[in-house]
């Protein structure tokens, strides 16, 4: 069975929704798989179940590398949670790492100890969007890389092409680059190079612009991690917006209040779709082994869907279907 490494202590409440979220996916799942909770044991280990415990270890640890820390001091922070959770990876007692921590120390603890897959220059962490048609649009980067160059913005085509294509058997992803406008000759100096660059791959379909990630237009869409985060948090707050005006003007309505209830199950299903738990984490597509970050505010669901993710990822082959793809364009 794979074994998954957790960073039980990382996220905003604590242990408590990340442990129960791994528990939760160990009774839902049918495929059993091993975990590693790195954390204090006396503040989480009394919720597994006896007829669960055979599938958890619990690896003790009392250092929690805070969100208010900067990720460049996780290298010395040996002893936290977050680096032995890495360093179970690294050292082969685990195959994949979920954390709801510091995003900044797990990137960089997860490329700097694990390492990159071979023809990455830079990792990526990769953020699902939803689409009106029901579908959804890989987004890469959202994070990871303030400053790319060309060259990078081109590699994070590819590394969306093949996880596309081998995670969610998308036939063939078509990939498009974040622009300011569809014509080739718009944009910075750096993405109308990677324009020139992505031109080379049969699944490019030139510039995007924002309102496509969410027409099902596209599959990939590519970005640096500057603007790429500003998306991602920018969406998180409409999606919540729009949920927060329909229940005002419900409220406001009896008529609506009507409407509403029986519109129930729509309204509930729009809310699956936009909620960020529902995907579980954003995958750090590069580095060598699976790196799953996940929201600091994840809660039992998103954890129990991170850890599919995690599970998953280890039955595809995406890191070398990823090395063979960049090798054909060096």
């Amino acid at each position: 069975m794979h074994t998954i490494a957790v960073d039980a202590m990382g996220g905003d409440f604590g242990p408590i929704p990340i442990v129960d979220g791994v528990i939760l996916s160990l009774k839902k799942s049918k495929q059993k798989f091993n975990v590693i909770l790195v954390g204090k044991s006396l503040e989480f280990a009394h919720r597994i179940p006896k007829r669960l415990q055979k599938y958890i270890e619990i690896v003790e640890c009392d250092d929690v590398f805070s969100m208010s820390e900067s990720a460049t001091d996780a290298l010395k922070r040996k002893e936290s949670t977050i680096y032995k959770a890495v360093e179970l990876v690294r050292e082969g007692r685990a195959e994949a790492i979920v954390s709801a921590g510091h995003s900044g120390a797990t990137m960089s603890l997860a490329t700097l100890r694990i390492g990159r897959v071979k023809g990455v220059s830079r990792p990526a962490i990769a953020a699902l969007m939803p689409t009106a048609t029901g579908g959804r649009t890989l987004v890469l980067d959202v994070g990871a890389n303030v400053d790319c160059k060309a060259e990078h913005l081109f590699e994070f085509g590819v590394l969306g092409y093949v996880y596309s294509k081998d995670f969610f058997k998308v036939e063939k992803p078509r990939i498009g680059l974040l622009s300011n406008g569809e014509e080739k000759s718009k944009g910075s100096e750096t993405t109308k190079e990677a324009y020139t660059l992505l031109k080379s791959h049969p699944s490019f379909i030139g510039n995007v612009e924002g309102s496509d990630i969410f027409n099902d237009s596209v599959d990939v869409v590519v970005c640096d991690g500057f603007v790429g985060n500003i998306l991602l948090k920018t969406s998180e707050g409409v999606a919540s917006s729009i949920s927060k005006l329909i229940k005002l003007n419900i409220k406001r309505s009896p008529r609506a209040l009507t409407g509403a209830l029986l519109m129930r199950r729509v309204f509930k299903l729009l809310k699956k779709q936009i909620d960020y738990a529902e995907y579980g984490g954003a995958p750090l597509i590069g580095v060598k082994n699976c790196t799953i970050i996940c929201h600091g505010k994840s809660n039992k669901i998103a954890i129990k869907n991170a850890m599919y993710q995690a599970r998953d990822f280890l039955e595809t082959n995406i890191n070398q279907d990823i090395e063979d793809s960049l090798a054909q364009y060096r």
